[in-house]
């Protein structure tokens, strides 16, 4: 095909060949650019393992907890979950979330290990579900950087400007 447009450059002059030319290589890039492979591939995101706490210790080290991250699908269930609801001006029912709520939800979910809904670890802290489990095992300190762990684990403290300068990297 691109000869064709080498014979047109002959015959309507060697700039419209050349600019021709040049169209169909940038459109040839754009469609390089424009598969879908990558998202039918994409890279899985492996667990991270941390120390939460220097006060859980097996054979003299601390334990590591493994953490996941979250899809939007699955944050966006927890953040429906923690909606409420509140009469704004003239009566008008307003939708806010409980922050609080969400972080501990967030912070159950995305803990692979210890299992936080093991019966066993609940009754031993006298914990109803995963999230007062978490908030009874762990201090204040240790409970909010779990938190902001597992908010940096899934990118919500970075800005678009910041995740397409990693991808330029």
């Amino acid at each position: 095909m691109e000869h064709i447009y080498y014979i047109l450059g002959g015959v309507l002059g060697c700039a419209i060949g050349e600019f021709l030319y040049n169209v169909i290589e940038k459109s040839k890039r754009r469609e390089k650019h424009m598969s879908l492979e990558a998202f039918l591939k994409p890279i899985d995101i492996e667990n991270k393992k941390i120390v939460v706490s220097n006060r859980f210790v097996e054979n003299g080290k601390p334990v590591e907890w493994e953490i996941r991250t979250m899809s939007e699908e699955q944050e966006e269930a927890i953040r429906k979950s923690c909606m409420t609801k509140k009469k704004g001006k003239n009566g008008v029912v307003e939708r806010d979330i409980d922050n609080d709520l969400f972080n501990a939800k967030m912070a159950a979910e995305s803990v692979v290990y210890p299992d936080l809904k093991n019966a066993q670890l609940q009754d031993h802290y006298n914990a109803l579900g995963a999230e007062d489990l978490l908030k009874k095992m762990l201090t204040g300190g240790e409970y909010w950087a779990l938190v902001k762990f597992i908010l940096d684990f899934n990118d919500y403290n970075k800005s678009f400007d910041e995740l397409a300068d990693e991808v330029k990297n």
